[in-house]
């Protein structure tokens, strides 16, 4: 089966008037239909740019991105994309919030508005439906932010950083709730995160890259003796810690002659 997305020795640099200046160098990987990647790296080593790349809103120096084994050259249709801010108009209703991308595509249909529905009634925001987003706690703002990015049905979500306005309590409910969700919907993700802990309980696979000009310095797969488990399962099974110290590690390699911290 062809991956639904491939890089092939993409690199990317930022121009200014003094020169510039790489933010990624040779990066390939593929991405399969229905998997769970994550990738981490040092902060400022170009990560949210790789997802930038991927979702068309720039275009690589070199290198080629595929989706479904065509080029993408500008923003598409089939890549949903999640952000750190839940970007919620409190000046709309939630329903009206949701809808907003649909309404935008003029697609809001009866066949996307009982979608819509569905999604609020499986994920426990229907009652909510006309409430404004102030009145909802952090972890209901973010799983309205991912119906709304469901609702437009992408083959593709790129998550960037999408827990990190929650507090750790809040933080680790929504990442089982957004978890569950995308495994019933059948969604394909990459996750970008700072958070070593919460790429390895959520991934199939773990990206993990250099400084700047970041290159994939290891990949690692992710998989648990039990499995079907939550996130916050994972974290309490022996595996996690093996996983988190082999990143942590990968993240922070020890020069020759020199010993480890």
């Amino acid at each position: 089966m062809d991956p639904l997305l491939e890089l092939k020795h993409v690199s990317y640099a930022y121009h200014t008037k003094s020169g510039e200046t790489y933010a990624l160098t040779d990066i390939s990987f593929q991405v399969q239909r229905g998997e769970f990647l994550a990738i981490v790296g040092p902060s400022g080593c170009g990560k949210s740019t790789l997802l930038s790349l991927i979702s068309g809103l720039i275009l690589p120096e070199d290198g080629t991105i595929l989706r479904s084994g065509m080029p993408g050259a500008s923003p598409h249709s089939s890549i949903g994309y999640m952000l750190q801010k839940d970007h919620l108009f409190d000046w709309r209703t939630v329903y009206r919030n949701v809808t907003l991308g649909l309404e935008i595509r003029h697609e809001l249909n009866k066949r996307t508005r009982l979608h819509v529905d569905q999604m609020l009634k499986d994920y426990d925001l229907y009652r909510f439906r006309n409430a404004v987003p102030s009145e909802l706690s952090g972890g209901m703002r973010q799983r309205a932010a991912l119906i709304r990015t469901l609702a437009l049905d992408p083959e593709l979500l790129l998550l960037d950083e999408p827990f990190s306005a929650l507090d750790f309590q809040t933080r680790l409910s929504v990442c089982d709730d957004i978890y569950a969700i995308l495994r019933k919907e059948k969604k394909t993700a990459i996750l970008v995160t700072h958070d070593l802990s919460e790429a390895v309980s959520m991934a199939d696979r773990i990206l993990v890259l250099s400084q700047r000009p970041a290159r994939i310095r290891e990949v690692i797969r992710v998989s648990f003796a039990r499995e079907g488990l939550s996130p916050f399962a994972r974290r309490n099974e022996p595996e996690f810690k093996d996983y988190f110290n082999q990143i942590w590690a990968a993240l922070n390699p020890v020069s020759p002659g020199k010993e480890p911290a």
